[in-house]
């Protein structure tokens, strides 16, 4: 078993904790955040001496023609990935800029995910590992939920509320000024990192749809392999996680048309589905498993 990343990493902590700049707290003016690129190499740092030889992109043609689809004609480009761990960012980024043509560097530059506020305010020590990668952050689903099932006042549930939406629709916003400086933006469909044994993690989120309705085409990524493993015993803590050796792909599908692939998908629906936005999403996380379960044997042999 390997370490844990405070154990194997803290060293750099200090260092990076000097260079670090994004905000502690997430308000409407501080939605999009540029990364901070004297913290990217400390992930390029774990990324190198962790991932095994083999390590890669796989399908690498349909990553370029993606690319080309957003570069050369003009596409609204969106990346729906699978998320295994906190490293699944800097993984993408990391192996296009050392994929070795300039395409590809140029690609991970354009990249830009959307992340949950926990990671800026969290911790300053959770922040430094964020802080190297473009954002725009949003106010999750899922922390507005926790909200509404802890014990505060029905007014401290409704400002909360109006919060969410205020950070969430500062962040569309972003997500438009991305699409039109020809940007290409990531979302973990799951929301979250997939947990063994709790495959609700690894259910993709209804909002998903939404996405799917403002972009023309979406690039989805399989992740084969991972250095990082949730820590059993402290699954909350993320400097907790386990450091492991591995060799990592990240393989892509063909690239999907937004439009038709909805089209496709609600015109398949009887009449009385009570949920079509969560069907659109289930078929892009079946696709994705699919394609995980197809290169899975290849990686092990």
């Amino acid at each position: 078993m390997g370490i844990q990343l405070k154990d194997a990493y803290g060293k750099y902590f200090n260092e990076m904790l000097g260079l670090s700049k994004a905000p502690a707290k997430i308000d409407t003016s501080n939605v999009y955040q540029e990364a901070n690129k004297d913290l990217t190499k400390y992930m390029e740092i774990i990324l190198s001496e962790n991932f095994l030889p083999g390590s890669g992109l796989g399908n690498v043609e349909n990553f370029k023609a993606f690319y080309d689809a957003v570069t050369k004609e003009g596409k609204r480009g969106l990346i729906l990935m699978e998320h295994y761990t906190n490293l699944d960012l800097p993984a993408i980024i990391y192996l296009l800029k050392i994929q070795g043509e300039e395409w590809a560097r140029d690609f991970s530059e354009r990249i830009v995910a959307v992340a949950g506020m926990k990671l800026n305010e969290a911790s300053p020590a959770v922040r430094i590992w964020t802080e190297g990668f473009t954002r725009v952050v949003i106010y999750p689903t899922r922390s507005l939920d926790k909200v509404d099932a802890s014990n505060v006042s029905e007014e401290e549930k409704l400002a909360e509320e109006k919060k969410a939406r205020a950070i969430n629709l500062a962040a569309m916003r972003a997500m438009d000024d991305c699409k039109k400086r020809g940007q290409v933006v990531l979302v973990f469909p799951s929301g979250t990192r997939y947990r063994p044994g709790h495959p609700e993690t690894k259910k993709g989120l209804r909002e998903i749809d939404s996405y799917l309705r403002l972009f023309d085409i979406v690039l989805p990524i399989a992740i084969n392999g991972n250095c990082l493993r949730i820590n059993p015993e402290n699954a909350e803590d993320m400097l907790a996680d386990i450091v492991e050796k591995d060799k990592v792909l990240l393989t892509a599908h063909p690239i999907v048309d937004c439009k038709a692939y909805r089209k496709s998908v609600l015109d398949s629906l009887p009449a009385d589905e009570p949920d079509p936005k969560q069907k659109t999403i289930d078929g892009i996380m079946d696709m994705l498993q699919k394609l995980h379960d197809e290169v899975e044997p290849g990686r092990l042999a």
